[in-house]
């Protein structure tokens, strides 16, 4: 799934690194779908992402995982494997 190629009109075309994925995941649990400024407040948490950029990953994220649910992609992993 290369959803991390896909650009908006105002984001930097930096790609985002394993330790603000993290920072985002982090963020993502502090700051729930109720929180007043929510996008800029994960914006700020990760680093060197705007408000826009960290909304258009969750909506990435949320799109790969509802394929990934639906069995669009299988499950990476044998059946029987201990991974």
């Amino acid at each position: 799934m290369s959803s991390n190629s896909l650009t908006c009109s105002r984001c930097s075309s930096s790609p985002w690194t394993a330790k603000q994925n993290k920072l985002f995941e982090k963020a993502l649990a502090k700051y729930d779908q109720d929180t007043p400024d929510r996008w800029h407040n994960i914006a700020k948490a990760v680093g060197g992402k705007s408000a826009e950029e960290v909304k258009l990953h969750f909506e990435i994220l949320v799109r790969d995982l509802k394929d990934i649910e639906s069995g669009r992609y299988p499950y990476p992993y044998p059946s029987g494997s201990s991974n």
